[in-house]
C-alpha cells in the first residue's frame, strides 16, 4: 500500500478503530446491559452466530437494491441527458422531478404496498425513487459544464453533434456522473430497507424491525453492521469503476490528497 493510499484511508480507519475501542471499553466498564447497547465484540459474535439468518435476508435486500439501483442509473442518466440537451424538457419536466423529491418516500411506501402487494416491486420502486434524482442532477450538471472552448474546437474540427457528445461531453461529464452514482448507490440501500419496513417476509430491514420489536439489540446492531458493509462495498465498486474508466480524475484526486497530507 503506497503513501497516497494510506493518506486516503488512514485517518478514517484510525477513527473507526478508536471509536470501536472506546465503545468496547465504555460498555465493559459501565456494565451496560446488552439490550441497551451491545459491545462491538458482542455484535461480532452475533454476526458469526446468526450468519445463515443474516445471509439469507441479505440476499433479499441485495435483490431489491440491485434492481432499484439499476433502474435509477438507467432513468437517471437518460433524464439527465434530456435535461442538459433539451431546454423544453428542462423547463417542463425538471420542476416535476424536483417536486417528487419533496414527497417523503416513507409516505409512498404504504401506497405502493396497497397497489403492488408485498412482493419485490414496491421495494424496488422505493429504492429507485430515492436513488435516481442525484444521478439525474449530476449527469445534467456534468454535461452542461463542458468547456465551451473545447466544444468550439471540436466543432471547428468537423465533428458532428453525436461525435461531440460522445468524445467531448460524455468524458467531461463522467466525474460528475460518478459523483451522482456514489450518492445514488448509498440511497438505494436506504430505499430497499425503507420498503422492507412496511411489508416484507425477508430482508435486512425486516430483521432490524423484528429485532427492535423483540428488544434483541445485538441482532439489530448486527443487521445494521451488515447494511453498512453493503453500502461501503457498493461505494467501493463504483469508485473502482470510476478509476478504471476515468483514471485521470482518480489520479488528480490522489495528487490532491497526497499534497494535503504533507507527505
Amino acid at each position: 500500500m503506497n503513501r497516497v493510499a494510506v493518506a486516503r484511508i488512514g485517518p478514517a480507519l484510525f477513527l473507526a478503530v478508536a471509536i470501536l475501542a472506546v465503545w468496547q471499553v465504555g460498555v465493559t466498564v459501565s456494565g451496560m446491559p446488552q439490550f441497551i447497547l451491545p459491545s462491538p465484540l458482542a455484535i461480532i459474535g452475533v454476526i458469526a452466530g446468526s450468519a445463515s439468518l443474516l445471509l439469507r435476508n441479505l440476499v433479499a435486500t441485495l435483490e431489491e437494491f440491485g434492481f432499484g439501483l439499476g433502474a435509477s442509473i438507467l432513468c437517471g442518466v437518460v433524464l439527465g441527458v434530456a435535461t442538459a440537451k433539451s431546454r423544453t424538457f428542462a423547463e417542463t419536466m425538471y420542476p416535476l422531478l424536483i417536486a417528487t423529491q419533496s414527497v417523503p418516500k416513507l409516505a409512498l411506501a404504504p401506497l405502493f404496498t396497497v397497489w403492488f402487494g408485498f412482493g419485490l416491486l414496491p421495494k424496488v420502486l422505493i429504492a429507485f425513487l430515492i436513488a435516481f434524482f442525484p444521478i439525474t442532477v449530476n449527469t445534467a450538471a456534468g454535461l452542461m459544464s463542458t468547456d465551451p472552448d473545447t466544444l468550439l474546437m471540436a466543432r471547428s474540427m468537423g465533428l458532428s453533434a453525436a461525435q461531440r457528445f460522445l468524445k467531448v461531453e460524455v468524458p467531461s461529464a463522467l466525474p460528475a456522473v460518478f459523483a451522482g452514482l456514489k450518492v445514488g448507490t448509498a440511497f438505494a440501500v436506504v430505499g430497499a430497507v425503507v420498503g422492507e419496513f412496511l411489508g416484507a417476509d425477508a430482508g435486512l430491514g425486516r430483521v432490524t424491525l423484528t429485532a427492535s420489536t423483540t428488544l434483541d439489540t445485538p441482532l439489530l446492531f448486527a443487521a445494521l453492521t451488515v447494511l453498512a458493509a453493503v453500502g461501503l462495498a457498493s461505494y467501493g465498486l463504483v469508485a473502482t469503476l470510476e478509476w478504471l474508466l476515468i483514471p485521470w480524475n482518480a489520479e488528480a484526486d490522489e495528487t490532491a490528497t497526497f499534497r494535503a497530507s504533507g507527505l
